[in-house]
């Protein structure tokens, strides 16, 4: 009898929306990923699951990424386990290297270390299982999870940028470089001014555009310093977000096809390896001619990764996650955004209006995952449409009106602006209506006193 009760309270536990909810997102991110492995596998490339369970044992691509993900995962960690886990992480990777040497195989891509990182990710995750029991065990499966979520992000990213470039051989670069003259051409601005800061500024803007999902690790870690103790993850934080818009922003790649003005136009200042397949050689020194845009061939390797900039959305919310923090992480989210900006225009990678839309996407994208975690309402609703409509006007004023985006410089140029900001403030109104309203302190009256 009372087997028969505890498998109703559990058929019970499994029917409420949240675990539903969870079951149904597990299942379609399995899902999805064995759809982008299959794909991935017919053009001949590794799909995101063969790459990570190779890197247990190879070099892996992004040493960083799982030391990353392992400070992730060690959030629901003691203090005490955090240093285990660190030195466990820290000499598997020195038996790995002493390994290698030993045997004369060099790392000629990735980098050296790593592997520890992911052994004990994956160490926990057995633990969790055959170690702990109830809210113990879905902790830490959660936290295992959460850092090998980051790593399974980056994976994935990557498996869906050798997708756009085998199934989109057109880009539709000279549609955003037309419509780019409604904003004054920025990449070509930024490129020239990027050039006269000389290696200093080149180095320190390339390390802050790769190690940006480092800089939302220590964001994210602020946010969840309290799990240990309180014994439970925050509703809403930054790595929600951060996949979220890893894994819906491809799909737009796939519908707007771009590879950048440094591809597009021509090595210019930092040199691409791509020129052979460039339209012409005019990055950054010379601005694009106003003419009639259509779609241009390009080669099956570089990823079709502009529309939106993710870059500048992971930024974004990266900034708007810091802005809760003590004043070195606001500092940090606001220098991050803008260098990051500078980056991605500096380098060639994107033109202006691909900025635009990374941000709008960015918010819309924040703006419905915090919807989802307080509960929809009607101020939700309507900030998740705005955003959305808005983003995709952004998306056929490119493709369709790039002629008249650039013969009308003035009209158009803050009309994107005006676009943008809109959606900014809206989010911003909306938001700072959800915070909770903090009672003011009574102030205890005046007494009289005896003379």
């Amino acid at each position: 009898m009372f087997s028969r009760i505890n498998s109703k309270n559990a058929f019970a536990a499994w029917r409420r929306p949240r675990a539903i909810l969870w079951a149904t997102a597990g299942v379609a991110t399995l899902g999805f990923l064995i759809g982008l492995e299959i794909t991935a596998r017919r053009y001949g490339l590794p799909g995101p699951l063969t790459s990570q369970v190779q890197e247990v044992i190879i070099a892996p691509k992004s040493g960083f990424l799982l030391y990353a993900g392992m400070a992730l995962m060690m959030v629901v960690l003691t203090w005490r386990e955090r240093f285990i886990a660190t030195g466990a992480a820290i000499g598997i990777d020195i038996v790995f290297f002493l390994v290698r040497w030993a045997v004369g195989a060099k790392v000629t891509e990735g980098h050296p270390f790593g592997n520890g990182a992911l052994w004990v990710m994956l160490g926990y995750a057995v633990i969790a299982l055959t170690r702990r029991t109830g809210r113990e065990r879905a902790l830490l499966l959660k936290g295992v999870g959460l850092g090998l979520l980051l790593v399974a992000g980056r994976k994935t990213g990557d498996t869906w940028l050798l997708i756009t470039a085998k199934t989109r051989p057109a880009v539709l670069d000279q549609y955003l470089a037309v419509a780019d003259h409604a904003l004054g051409n920025p990449s070509w601005l930024a490129g020239r001014i990027l050039k006269a800061t000389g290696p200093i500024g080149t180095h320190l803007l390339d390390y802050v555009y790769i190690q940006l999902p480092v800089a939302a690790v220590i964001v994210t870690m602020y946010q969840m310093r309290n799990v240990a103790t309180e014994r439970r993850f925050p509703s809403h934080h930054l790595v929600r977000t951060f996949l979220a818009i890893g894994l819906l922003g491809p799909a737009i790649y796939m519908i707007f096809p771009v590879v950048g003005p440094i591809f597009a136009y021509g090595g210019g200042a930092f040199g691409t390896g791509g020129e052979h397949w460039a339209i012409a050689t005019l990055w950054p020194n010379t601005p694009v001619p106003i003419n009639s845009p259509h779609p241009v061939l390009y080669d099956d390797l570089t990823p079709r990764n502009c529309m939106p900039s993710l870059h500048t959305a992971w930024a974004t919310a990266i900034f708007i996650h810091s802005r809760k923090g003590p004043r070195i992480l606001r500092f940090a989210g606001t220098f991050w955004l803008v260098a990051t900006l500078g980056a991605t225009l500096g380098f060639g990678y994107h033109y202006g209006v691909d900025l635009i839309a990374g941000v709008v996407f960015a918010l819309t994208i924040e703006a419905a995952l915090r919807s989802s975690a307080r509960g929809w309402d009607r101020s939700g609703i309507q900030l998740v449409a705005y955003g959305t409509t808005v983003f995709a006007a952004l998306l056929v004023s490119y493709r369709y009106l790039p002629m008249e985006m650039a013969r009308h410089p003035w009209v158009f140029g803050p009309l994107l602006i005006l676009a943008m900001a809109a959606v900014i403030q809206g989010y911003v109104r909306t938001t700072q209506l959800w915070e909770p309203k903090v009672p003011p302190v009574p102030q205890p009256e005046p007494q009289p006193e005896l003379a």
